[in-house]
């Protein structure tokens, strides 16, 4: 798959702004942005469902719809009704019918963990169940790549956990998986590849230890005395601030520059520096970036 100099604009508004973008297969890759960044336009460009104004994407070496239609290609996104009164088997079955080459019921049900389930009808499953039947439907035509939107929004911790097994076993198999999350933790833990996206463009691309190496993000931690919270954000480097309790933790992206800065105005005490997890990443590379610029919800 690859994007090459695409845009995107609504009116005045680049929701994609030259985006160059290449996966190859059987990458599993998280997009992560700010809200407005250009993911969700990005995806329905991929899928075929919105024009880009320029530049060049190729999916398989074709066009985005022809992709599709050739099962190529299988999606899942944030908001999608499943047809009610009808068992899991039976809207599987009435999908799979769609395609040429489908993938096996038995198999479709295996990879998505909804074999003992398979007869309950689909107006009776949980919140994490229905999400599961939607990854099925998106593995009905046997695709070589699979595109998730937001997959586990809005599902407890043990239904993402459910739903990302359930993922995995799909990416095991050598296939693609192309992600969006909010969720720093999903991106860290099972992409092999992260991609931030900012203003419509490539931010930033790499594992998410290259990311977190690359920006030499910093947690400086110290006790706030009597001092009052007010002032600590504009201290060189620092692009967050949070207290808890009598602490209050700043990350940074110099924290030698910060820890001496704290030593000059006389506020170093129990001072403690750690190494930033990927959100501190997330946040170092997008701080400074208006969003607002973007189309709300792309």
């Amino acid at each position: 798959m690859s994007f090459a100099s695409v845009t995107k604009t609504y009116g005045n508004v680049h929701a994609v702004n030259g985006l160059d973008l290449e996966i190859e297969r059987g990458e599993t890759v998280a997009l992560l942005g700010p809200n407005g960044a250009g993911k969700s336009t990005t995806i329905n460009m991929m899928l075929g469902l919105l024009p880009h104004d320029g530049g060049e994407i190729r999916l398989f070496g074709n066009e985005p719809g022809r992709a599709v239609r050739e099962g190529k290609i299988g999606a899942m996104l944030q908001e999608g009704g499943l047809i009610p009164r009808v068992t899991i088997q039976e809207l599987i079955n009435f999908v799979r019918g769609t395609y040429e080459a489908p993938l096996p019921l038995g198999e479709i049900l295996e990879t998505a963990q909804l074999t003992k389930l398979a007869t309950r009808r689909v107006d009776k499953l949980s919140g994490g169940q229905a999400q599961r039947v939607r990854f099925a439907l998106a593995l009905a035509g046997n695709p070589d790549l699979i595109v998730l939107d937001e997959p586990t929004a809005a599902l407890d911790i043990q239904s993402r956990r459910d739903l990302w097994t359930t993922m995995a076993a799909y990416a095991a198999r050598g296939n693609t998986l192309l992600f969006s999350t909010h969720y720093m933790e999903e991106a860290d833990e099972y992409a092999k590849r992260i991609v931030v996206i900012a203003q419509g463009k490539v931010l930033a691309d790499g594992t998410g230890a290259e990311l977190k190496r690359s920006m030499g993000g910093k947690i400086v931690s110290i006790d706030l005395g009597d001092a009052g919270a007010d002032g600590f954000a504009r201290l060189p480097g620092v692009t967050e601030v949070e207290v808890r309790g009598a602490r209050i933790h700043l990350t940074t992206s110099d924290a030698d520059l910060t820890v001496t800065t704290l030593a000059r105005t006389g506020h170093l005490r129990n001072v403690e520096v750690t190494g930033g997890g990927l959100e501190e990443a997330f946040l170092a590379l997008t701080s400074g970036l208006n969003a607002n610029h973007q189309r709300s919800g792309s």
